[in-house]
């Protein structure tokens, strides 16, 4: 029997992941956990996108050992270091200067929020305005700023005050496209009369995870980034949880075809779950006075190490972008299949569908159904979270080396999952 009594008694009331799956967990290897009774767990989790390269990806296991075992630098702010400049040529050779994109790096602290806060903070010191544009179920952080630009009422109620300074707009799709892209933003921005100060900055994700994995066109994402031109605001991409090759390109608007002014990246850019994030911003938008963003912990060398290890293991052809892409189109085919099997005579699907890359979401009706669904997915011994305004959508985001074998193993889960709650 496992004794669970020493984090009910210590920890915080806010701890959450550990409720879905009360065990506790040991060793992990690839794409599989273990918890401390041996019994073994398909993680279809991969720590909320920060394991890409899987658990203990063996490579990645090796430089950090090598590293730590060479006495080499684990504490450093931002002074330089040999694994700074290591990691620094690697990702300016392999993921910048092909695509073509001319990024200074900005290192604003251990976390996604650090790197949304810098780019939130930086646009407005550019522009001296106020102003941000969000989109509806978007998901960026929990520090203020961060939660300010947040959809979610739940996580912004947690702010305690007022967060101001952002105004949302909808995200792709939110009316079923009955109306134009843009429609309301571009009357708000032409109109004298509209109240909307003109904005620094727009941020969004390509795909919206938190939110219920809500993939945007790349014609509705060219579309924005055509407005932001226009009306001179500056276009925040954030990658955080996308980027990194989660859906297949190292970045996630690469199919979209645009260039971001500011970009966000953190979780898998470390590579081997150890903590990183960067904010990528253009050249001339570099205005920082020296010190004026931050932190103790922006220089973690031992992930400096790891992620210029991915970096040219991964990334210097595109094996991993081709096998992401067909790993994505299986599990696409197997829910499509799922879809159809839960459509009934009149058409009337109790399932949607929906995501890029291996980043998916099947929506339930509810989000008592699709909890009841992640329940018996672990009970079968799967990790799989929910995400989604109401928790309504199952969020499948494994690391991108999960084995196909795997992976079939953990849709057979899901599918034994979705009967028993649905019916079969």
């Amino acid at each position: 029997m496992t004794d669970l009594s020493i984090f009910e008694n210590l920890e915080s009331q806010v701890r959450s992941y550990s409720r879905s799956w009360p065990v506790v967990f040991d060793r992990a290897v690839g794409s599989v956990m273990y918890d401390e009774h041996g019994n073994e767990y398909l993680d279809f989790f991969a720590g909320a996108g920060a394991l890409n390269y899987g658990h203990n990806n063996p490579v990645l296991k090796d430089v950090l050992l090598r590293y730590l075992a060479d006495d080499r630098v684990i504490h450093s702010l931002d002074m330089f270091t040999t694994a700074r400049r290591e990691f620094l040529q690697s990702f300016s050779e392999v993921i910048l200067e092909p695509r073509n994109l001319d990024y200074r790096v900005v290192f604003p602290g251990p976390g996604g929020a650090n790197a949304v806060e810098a780019a939130l903070k930086l646009a407005r010191k550019v522009t001296g305005r106020e102003s941000v544009v969000n989109f509806t179920n978007a998901f960026h952080g929990m520090t203020l700023g961060a939660l300010s630009v947040t959809g979610n009422s739940l996580k912004r109620g947690g702010a305690g005050v007022p967060l101001v300074h952002a105004t949302p707009m909808p995200y792709d799709d939110y009316f079923n496209r009955d109306y134009p892209d843009f429609l309301y933003l571009e009357r708000l921005l032409g109109d004298s009369g509209s109240g909307l100060n003109t904005p620094a900055a727009v941020i969004v994700e390509t795909v919206q995870g938190e939110g219920g994995i809500n993939a945007a066109r790349a014609e509705w994402l060219r579309g924005l980034a055509d407005l932001c031109k226009r009306h001179d605001i500056l276009l925040i991409v954030d990658d955080i949880q996308m980027g990194c090759g989660r859906t297949g390109g190292f970045f996630s608007f690469e199919e979209a075809g645009i260039v971001p002014d500011i970009v966000t990246l953190s979780k898998s850019i470390g590579a081997s779950g150890l903590p990183m994030a960067l904010t990528l911003v253009r050249p001339d938008l570099d205005i920082w006075e020296p010190g004026e963003h931050n932190g103790t912990f922006r220089g973690i060398a031992p992930a400096f190490a790891t992620a210029s290890a991915a970096i040219n293991e991964y990334w210097r052809d595109d094996t991993l972008e081709r096998s992401t892409l067909e790993k994505g189109a299986r599990v696409e085919s197997r829910w499509n299949s799922l879809v159809a099997k839960h459509t009934d005579a009149d058409g009337e699907g109790q399932l949607v569908a929906k995501g890029r890359g291996l980043a998916r979401g099947l929506q339930l009706p509810t989000g008592a159904q699709a909890d009841a669904v992640a329940r018996g997915a672990f009970e079968r011994g799967l990790l799989i979270e929910t995400s989604g305004p109401e928790g309504e959508v199952l969020k499948l985001m494994p690391a991108l080396t999960i084995t196909d074998a795997q992976l079939d193993r953990g849709l057979d889960i899901i599918d034994a999952a979705v009967a028993e709650v649905l019916g079969a």
